[in-house]
């Protein structure tokens, strides 16, 4: 039995959620094999075999897996599947976008965000909006996971594994991507970022949450994040969306501007280290699980802070 990871990539670097997800396949105990697809993505695949653990990266290339359309990758993926046990990525917008498909094809049931790996059947995940943890038992012959990210470390570099070049599937041809827009490419990753800076709501508008949120996040080195409610509002892009049904995230400090603390957004933030809260509302929520909570104008503490910050 061994494991293949699928790589997260945009066919010049290797995404860090790759790495996270490699460290959770090691803790099955099995040979770790790293699937990478994509048009022009060698130095790619050379640079998932310096991965501690891994034993071999399967090369496959082709132009119709520029886009890393879904339908084209899962009809790889199951192509490829025969000798694999499990298979697995992050639970990023890639993965889950992704991973369904594939469990589908190998007509078998996924294992959703899987945040502890107990044994090669055996998985926790949690339920009811992040409030519990479920231990559960997948008794499939294979096992498709989608891993929390920020529940594993990121595997270190190291390994001396080898690419195998494989065949590409055809051309599915059911998708056409027209256009994809970059969000600052040189800002850390949400999912996995140390610390977090997000705007709800209350921040009022498009440009206020610019121009008071990017600064913040400037000078702490952080990522920007956002609640459903600023995300709805239209003040902030879907992939910055933090919570249930957004991106769940882990990071060392996380700064909750404007927001109010919905129980959906909880379930995304509640393994962060330390929660500092900035809302001019007592009674909101996000102050019952806030470590620092500062009930303020944010139109006058964020910049004030900013400034402190130097």
């Amino acid at each position: 039995m061994s494991v293949l990871v699928i790589a997260e990539h945009d066919h010049r670097r290797l995404f860090p959620a790759t790495r996270h997800a490699v460290f959770a396949a090691q803790q099955l105990g099995l040979d770790v094999d790293v699937l990478v697809a994509g048009c022009d993505c060698r130095d790619v695949a050379v640079s998932a075999t310096a991965l501690a653990g891994v034993r071999s990266v399967l090369l496959a290339e082709a132009a119709h897996y520029a886009a890393q359309t879904a339908e084209n990758l899962a009809a790889l993926v199951a192509a490829q599947a025969g000798p694999y046990s499990h298979v697995l990525t992050s639970a990023s917008a890639f993965g889950k976008n992704l991973l369904p498909r594939i469990a589908a094809l190998l007509d078998v049931e996924q294992v959703s965000d899987v945040c502890r790996i107990l044994s090669a059947d055996t998985f926790v995940r949690p339920v009811y909006a992040g409030n519990a943890l479920a231990t559960v038992r997948n008794a499939n012959a294979k096992k498709v996971l989608s891993i929390r990210a920020a529940a594993f470390s990121a595997v270190e570099e190291g390994g001396n594994g080898t690419v195998l070049e494989i065949a590409a599937s055809p051309d599915l041809g059911l998708v056409e991507v027209l256009r994809r827009d970059r969000r600052d490419a040189g800002r850390a990753e949400l999912g996995l970022a140390r610390v977090v800076v997000a705007g709800g709501r209350g921040v009022g508008s498009c440009d206020d949450f610019n121009r008071l949120l990017t600064p913040l996040a400037d000078k702490l080195g952080a990522a920007l994040g956002a609640s459903y409610g600023a995300v709805s509002a239209g003040y902030a892009a879907p992939d910055l969306q933090i919570g249930q049904t957004g991106k769940i995230i882990a990071p060392d400090l996380y700064v909750a501007v404007g927001i109010s603390g919905a129980i959906q957004h909880l379930a995304g933030i509640k393994d962060a280290k330390i929660i500092v809260a900035i809302n001019k509302d007592p009674e909101a929520p996000i102050f019952k699980v806030a470590d620092y909570g500062l009930v303020a104008d944010l139109f006058e503490a964020v910049p004030a802070l900013v400034a402190a910050l130097g």
